[in-house]
């Protein structure tokens, strides 16, 4: 017969397996983002703070990264469940090209999320009006480990200019162009992300200088005869910055929120049905995430095949994927 204080020490026992099992049982999420300049890292702590708030046992965080191109590898590893990425870079891991030779990712899109706007900025007293003023310049192209290098490379070519030769090139984050450039250490950089973008806004309302912003949506076609139907001509609308007062020109391209191939259906669906259903949580955060809607979920905007938990509730909401 069990005493009192053995009772005690029994309970005790039990209530410690049954915590413990409660841990094992909460999945940790990692979410790779960008830096902390851009677009990726604010939203990615909206979807963290939206999907552990909402979905039981689930630990999410957002990752600072270099962006899409680190996210997807990150994904390979095994050491992020999910990320955010633009559209042309994650073709290019899918399909084991460019900066991922050394082999494919198996990649599935959860969810479009919003369109990335390719931003080539200067300041006034550069002499660049247009692309082919880059020529002989000292310019940023973005961080090795984001997509604004890849987007960017294909922006240069399509414009017929040749990136290691017309230019003195630099590989910056969006946040350490931007101090380049104040510090006159560049002359442009190439930017692709969401509107606005907060370091590129510090730069528009920076004292003392003038922020332009250089047209080059006519090269779209170009780009997309040579890499396929991934880029859409599109503007900058004026008033986006501060001092911007014309539209401005440019490519755009999607961003998607991708997982590899090891997400269950249901985790998926949940993460899906999560993030559409609590948007406005998420756009308090970011106007961008205004676009984290259901029409926006089509093939056509994501070239890596929907996860089969998102096409699920997508059918549920009448929406093919």
């Amino acid at each position: 017969m069990l005493t009192k204080l053995t009772r005690t020490a029994v309970a005790l026992v039990v209530a410690a397996g049954l915590a413990g099992a409660a841990i094992a049982q909460q999945k940790t999420m990692s979410i790779g983002t960008g830096g902390t300049g851009g677009v990726y890292y604010p939203l990615g702590g909206a979807v963290a703070n939206v999907l552990s708030k909402n979905l039981p046992n689930v630990q999410a965080t957002a990752e600072v990264t270099g962006g899409s191109v680190d996210n997807l590898k990150l994904i390979a590893s095994g050491q992020s469940e999910m990320g955010f990425t633009m559209a042309d870079a994650a073709l290019d891991a899918l399909q084991g090209r460019d900066k991922f030779k050394s082999g494919k990712v198996p990649l599935q899109t959860l969810l479009v999320v919003y369109p990335n706007r390719m931003h080539v900025v200067t300041v006034e007293g550069t002499g660049i009006e247009k692309m082919s003023d880059l020529k002989g310049k000292r310019v940023s192209t973005g961080s090795p480990g984001g997509a604004t290098e890849v987007m960017a490379f294909r922006v240069i070519e399509a414009a017929g200019l040749d990136k290691d030769k017309d230019m003195k090139r630099e590989r910056l984050g969006v946040a350490e162009s931007v101090n380049a450039i104040k510090d006159r250490k560049i002359d442009a950089f190439f930017w692709v992300g969401g509107i606005p973008t907060a370091a590129v806004t510090d730069l528009a309302a920076t004292p003392g200088l003038k922020m332009k912003l250089v047209d080059h949506g006519d090269v779209v076609e170009k780009m997309n005869a040579k890499y396929g139907p991934l880029y859409t001509a599109s503007k900058i609308k004026a008033g986006a910055y501060p001092g911007t007062d014309k539209d401005n020109s440019i490519a755009e391209v999607w961003n998607i929120i991708v997982t590899g191939d090891k997400m269950s259906n249901d985790d998926a669906y949940a993460i899906v049905k999560t993030l559409v259903e609590k948007k406005a949580d998420i756009v308090a955060v970011h106007k961008e995430a205004e676009s984290f809607s259901l029409d926006n979920q089509i093939q056509a905007r994501s070239p890596i095949p929907f996860h089969p938990g998102a096409l699920k509730y997508f059918k549920e909401k009448g929406i093919g994927g």
